[in-house]
């Protein structure tokens, strides 16, 4: 009968070493694994954020609403989005620009996004050579500072367009930006240039307008692609060298837009060599976000937005490593 007992008690010990060194084993396995996938998922040195302009046709149509954005950036795995102003001209007429932050807030917090930015068109001309014009155009950026700050943004994005000579507009830009960017200031704003057109689209240009300018929270949002100075009725006139035009602006970058048109074979886009880009803007220090921006025809504007998407993740990773 001792004996008996004695058999079962080391059966026992023996199948609890066995659980043991096969729990220790499956931990040690686990840890592994998820090192490994942690390596394997090493942050990026920029994350990825998607512009309401990718969307424009399909809210022009009126087969989304602008308030919706939030959603279907969620929808298409984003977590920060970047506004379009002239996206809610309707709604801000019929609701007001408060109620409309509101909403926008409210939709943002309900899908789990962060709000980057406000990119604002139509307000006025920040380079304007007519003092009253000038200062009207401030006045009117100013409610979308305030937007801005409503809905936890960083930035609003302007435009510092007007008439005159290269240098006239220029300092024309320097008066504009440095009074907007003083209110701007007050609210904790920054204030962003693009290059968008014009004058902006030279990014020598640009960059001395912000050396003059010489305030903080006055920067630059560089765009992969607009850098067509002059147009003609079937194209560009005038180019600047769009890789030279964003290393230019780079120093004084708060956010930055991914441009793509359209996508070859192999995913890449055909008009702008992303890792040229990408290790412009990684040499410069940058480790915000990049805005996805599709303009392109050929896909549609979901298919193309994750087309872009896709092509920043793989060469952000390459770049990354």
């Amino acid at each position: 009968m001792k004996l008996k007992q004695s058999l079962y008690n080391t059966t026992g010990v023996l199948i609890i070493l066995s659980l043991l060194v096969f729990s220790a084993c499956k931990k040690t396995k686990e840890n592994t694994t998820a090192a490994i996938t942690q390596k394997d998922e090493q942050p990026m040195f920029f994350k990825i954020s998607l512009a309401q302009w990718s969307l424009h046709k399909k809210i022009g149509s009126g087969k989304m609403s602008p308030f919706d954005f939030a959603k279907e950036a969620n929808a298409l795995g984003f977590e920060a989005i970047e506004y379009v102003s002239g996206l809610y001209n309707k709604e801000v007429k019929e609701l007001g620009i408060d109620a409309v932050v509101e909403r926008l807030k409210a939709e943002s917090e309900k899908h789990g996004v962060k709000n980057l930015l406000i990119m604002v068109d139509g307000e006025g001309n920040l380079a304007s050579h007519d003092e009253d014009e000038l200062n009207t155009a401030v006045e009117n950026h100013k409610k979308w500072v305030d937007a801005a700050k409503a809905l936890g943004c960083h930035s609003i994005r302007v435009n510092a367009h007007g008439k005159g000579t290269y240098d006239e507009v220029l300092e024309q830009a320097v008066t504009g930006l440095t009074k907007l960017s003083e209110y701007a200031k007050t609210k904790g704003i920054n204030v962003l240039v693009e290059n968008h057109g014009g004058f902006t689209s030279n990014g020598k240009w640009l960059a001395t307008v912000m050396e003059k300018v010489n305030i903080p929270n006055c920067g630059t949002l560089p765009d992969f692609g607009n850098f067509c100075i002059k147009r003609k009725s079937d194209g560009c006139a005038d180019e600047y060298d769009k890789y030279k035009g964003v290393e230019e602006l780079m120093p004084y970058a708060k956010a930055v837009s991914a441009k793509s048109y359209d996508f070859d074979d192999q995913g890449n886009d055909i008009t702008i060599d992303y890792t040229k880009m990408l290790q412009i803007v990684k040499a410069a220090g940058y480790t915000g976000y990049i805005g996805v921006e599709y303009e392109g025809s050929k896909l549609s504007e979901r298919d193309g937005i994750l087309a872009t998407k896709k092509l920043l993740l793989r060469v952000g990773k390459e770049l990354s490593n």
